[in-house]
C-alpha cells in the first residue's frame, strides 16, 4: 500500500535506526538510547486497543482479559496487512488515533519506522530481558539492526509445498523436488484440466520468498547508504521461470484471498501452493471440502539435492507511537508471543509457528494435523526454518515497493509487459521514493 504523506525522519539519524534492517545486528540490551522511565506502569485500570488479522485472535485475547482484569484489551480484526490494514494504520497515525498495538509483518516494520510511527520497546526492561527467548534471526527482524526494539516477534514463515496428495497419486504424477520437475508436473496437470498453482499479482512477499530461496537479495545497507537490487541475477531467474508458466497457461491468476481463489482450491482446480507454514490455515479454512487430501513436502529446489528455503511473512506485535500505556502494551505483547497458553492457542486456531525457541517444542507442534491426513506437517517446516538464509534484508519502504511490483505484475498477467519489466520499474520507483524521503541510496 502507498504511504500517506507525513513528515519523515531524514538522513543519518534515520539511517542509524534502519542500517542493515532485517539483519541480527547489535543487541538491544546494550547501549539502548531509550529511557526506561517512559515504560512505567500506568495508574488505575487500562484498556488497550489492538488490531490483528490472525484467525481466532479474539479467543486468545479473551484468555488475557480473564486473567488481567486491570489491563483489558479490545481487539479489532481486519484484512491482512497488504490487504488493507497497513493502509489503515498509516491513516490512523496521520490522524493521531492509531491503536495501542498492531500486528505488523517483519518486512513492513521498517516502513512504519521510517514514518516514525513505532514506540521503541527497549525502554521496557521486561522486553530487553526477553531477547534470549527468541530465535535470533526473528529478534533481528524487530531491532532493524540497531539498539531499539520496534516489535515483539510472533512467528516466522518458512516455506514448503502444500499439495493435493490424492490427485498426484491418482494421476501418477510424481511430487516435484526441483523447479524443473515442477514445470513438467504443471504441464501434466494442465493436460488434465487443472493448474499446478495460482500466481497471485498481489502476494509480492511470496515472490520475494522465492527470490530469498534462490539466494537473491533485494536490499543492502553498508551503514552509509541503501542499495536496491530488484533486478539481480537471482530475481531475474525467478521472474523468467514464472513468466514461462504464465505464458504457457500453466498457472491460474485468481486474486488471492477471494472466493474465486478459495473455490479454485476447494474444487481441485488448483493442486499446489508454495506457501509459508501459516498457509496451512488458509487452505483448511478456504478449501474445507478437501480435508484429508493435502500433504506437505519441502519446496522444490533450483538444483537437485538442494537444501534452501524461502520465508514468507512472519509477524510482530508493535506498539504505535503515541500510546499512553507503553508498559501495559509491552506486557500484553510479550504474553501473547511467549506464553505457552497463548502460543498453543494461536497454533491451533491459525497454525502460527512461534518465534520463541521454547515455542517450537509445544506439544501441538509435535502432533499430526487431521486436515493433512494426520501428517506431522510441522516437521517439514522445522527443517525448512533451518534452511532459511538469515541475512535477507528488507528495505525501508517495503509497502511502496510491494505496491509498485504488484502494479507491474498485474499488467504482466494481461500481456502488458513482463515480470522482469515490473521489477525494473519497481526498482526505479523505489530508488526515487528513497531519494524523495532523503534516505541515502545508491544509484
Amino acid at each position: 500500500m502507498q504511504h500517506t504523506k507525513r513528515a519523515v525522519v531524514t538522513g543519518v539519524a534515520l539511517l542509524s535506526a534502519l542500517a542493515l534492517a532485517g539483519c541480527s545486528g547489535a543487541s538491544s540490551s546494550e547501549n539502548s538510547g531509550a529511557d526506561a522511565a517512559t515504560c512505567a506502569p500506568s495508574d488505575g485500570d487500562v484498556t488497550l486497543d489492538f488490531t490483528s488479522w490472525i484467525p481466532g485472535i479474539e479467543d486468545v485475547v479473551a484468555m488475557w482479559n480473564k486473567e488481567n482484569p486491570n489491563i483489558q484489551v479490545k481487539v479489532q480484526t481486519g484484512p491482512n496487512g497488504n490487504g488493507g490494514t497497513y493502509k489503515s494504520y498509516f491513516s490512523q497515525l496521520e490522524a493521531g488515533n492509531a491503536p495501542d498495538l498492531g500486528q505488523i509483518e517483519y518486512d513492513a516494520l521498517s516502513s512504519f519506522r521510517v514514518q516514525d510511527g513505532l514506540e521503541d520497546l527497549s525502554a521496557c526492561e521486561d522486553v530487553v530481558k526477553a531477547e534470549s527467548e527468541f530465535i535470533p534471526w526473528t529478534w533481528g527482524q524487530v531491532t532493524l539492526g540497531g539498539d531499539g526494539v520496534y516489535g515483539i516477534p510472533q512467528d516466522s514463515g518458512p516455506m514448503a509445498l502444500f499439495y493435493r496428495s490424492d490427485l498426484f497419486e491418482q494421476n501418477g504424477i510424481a511430487v516435484p523436488t526441483t523447479w524443473d520437475e515442477y514445470k513438467e508436473a504443471a504441464k501434466a496437470i494442465r493436460a488434465k484440466g487443472g493448474y499446478i498453482t495460482n500466481f497471485s499479482t498481489a502476494d509480492i512477499n511470496q515472490f520475494a520468498g522465492f527470490v530469498w530461496q534462490a539466494e537473491g537479495k533485494w536490499f543492502a545497507n553498508d551503514g552509509k547508504e541503501w542499495t536496491v537490487d530488484l533486478t539481480g541475477e537471482e530475481s531475474q531467474k525467478v521472474a523468467e521461470y514464472w513468466q514461462e508458466l504464465l505464458d504457457e497457461d500453466l498457472v491460474s491468476t485468481y486474486p488471492a484471498w477471494t472466493e474465486e481463489w478459495n473455490n479454485a482450491y476447494n474444487s481441485g482446480e488448483v493442486w499446489t501452493w508454495n506457501s509459508a507454514v501459516w498457509g496451512a490455515n488458509s487452505i483448511s479454512s478456504g478449501a474445507p471440502d478437501t480435508a484429508g487430501k493435502w500433504s506437505v513436502a519441502p519446496s522444490p529446489q533450483w538444483e537437485a539435492g538442494g537444501t534452501s528455503a524461502g520465508n514468507w511473512g512472519g509477524s510482530s506485535i508493535a506498539v504505535f507511537k503515541g500510546t499512553k500505556h507503553l508498559y501495559e502494551a509491552a506486557e500484553f505483547a510479550l504474553w501473547l508471543n511467549t506464553s505457552d497458553e497463548a502460543l498453543t492457542a494461536l497454533n491451533k486456531s491459525a497454525n502460527i509457528y512461534p518465534a520463541t525457541t521454547a515455542g517450537l517444542e509445544l506439544p501441538s507442534l509435535q502432533e499430526g494435523v487431521e486436515f493433512y491426513g494426520g501428517q506431522k506437517i510441522y516437521d517439514v517446516f522445522a527443517e525448512a526454518a533451518s534452511q532459511v538464509n538469515p541475512d535477507f534484508v528488507w528495505g525501508p519502504t517495503m509497502t511502496q515497493t510491494y505496491a509498485d511490483v504488484s502494479d507491474g505484475f498485474q499488467k504482466a498477467v494481461t500481456g502488458q509487459g513482463t515480470l522482469r519489466d515490473a521489477l525494473k520499474s519497481a526498482q526505479e520507483s523505489t530508488i526515487s521514493t528513497l531519494k524523495a524521503q532523503s534516505i541515502p541510496v545508491a544509484g
